[in-house]
């Protein structure tokens, strides 16, 4: 299983919310290169890069945070928030994201989104999924819609999506552990996902039973910020 650290972005700032609350937000590091690079000195390999503000905003916002991350350093880097059009996806796959994540899109557009996985190829493109009682939510997360996440991931694998980053908004910086019975759901109904759980990791034990349940990859935040998990640690479950 993969360990992806998350760097959340305002303003250029690494910052994280608590269940996607931008009135929580507290601000980490001033530097978001500076956090990438502490997480490649530490063997990490992978990052999910998020523009919050981009995530509010018509389009992508904080785009030279990612130039600077990918061209300082060899970390593969996901990058979401903002990517509502085709100049969205052009300008993050130019600025060095290794894949993006779309979710507002794919609930907004669908023709859309599986032309972008048409093209660029299912390695390339992650359906972001995130929910709220189960139901996907939007535009920041400040939007609840009527799709359920089992129907909208599965109508989505159908297409030939492979990669999802799943978050249960209810645990997002909450550090109380993962949605695990919601991942085992998603991943029985749809065998062949590469799954990514993200929210609510706060201990290594909960990166035990993601990779127990199958997961592809696990997205960590908070838990690193506050030092409840120390990536030494996370050295172990680094290829």
């Amino acid at each position: 299983m993969r360990i992806i650290p998350a760097i959340d972005i305002i303003d250029g700032k690494c910052v994280r919310l608590s269940q996607g609350d931008y009135n929580t937000k507290k601000i980490y590091n001033e530097s978001p290169l500076e956090v990438a690079k502490q997480f490649e000195a530490n063997g990490i390999k992978d990052l999910h890069l998020v523009d919050l503000d981009g995530a509010k905003s018509s389009g992508i916002v904080n785009w030279r945070v990612l130039a600077d991350i990918t061209t300082k350093t060899n970390l593969k880097v996901d990058f979401g928030g903002g990517i509502k059009q085709d100049d969205d996806l052009r300008i993050a796959f130019e600025n060095g994201a290794s894949q993006i994540t779309g979710g507002s899109i794919a609930v907004k557009d669908r023709n859309l989104f599986l032309t972008w996985l048409k093209t660029y190829g299912a390695n390339k493109i992650i359906l972001g999924a995130d929910a709220k009682a189960g139901k996907i939510a939007i535009n920041g997360w400040k939007d609840e819609t009527s799709q359920h996440l089992t129907d909208f991931v599965t109508s989505y694998c159908a297409e030939g999506v492979s990669y999802v980053i799943c978050t249960d908004i209810s645990k997002d910086g909450m550090l109380q552990g993962a949605a695990t019975d919601l991942y085992r759901n998603l991943i029985q109904n749809n065998p062949t996902i590469k799954l990514i759980a993200s929210g609510g990791v706060s201990c290594l034990a909960d990166l035990d039973e993601l990779r127990t349940l199958g997961c592809e990859g696990a997205i960590i935040g908070k838990a690193i910020y506050e030092n409840r998990i120390n990536l030494k640690d996370l050295k172990n479950y680094v290829d």
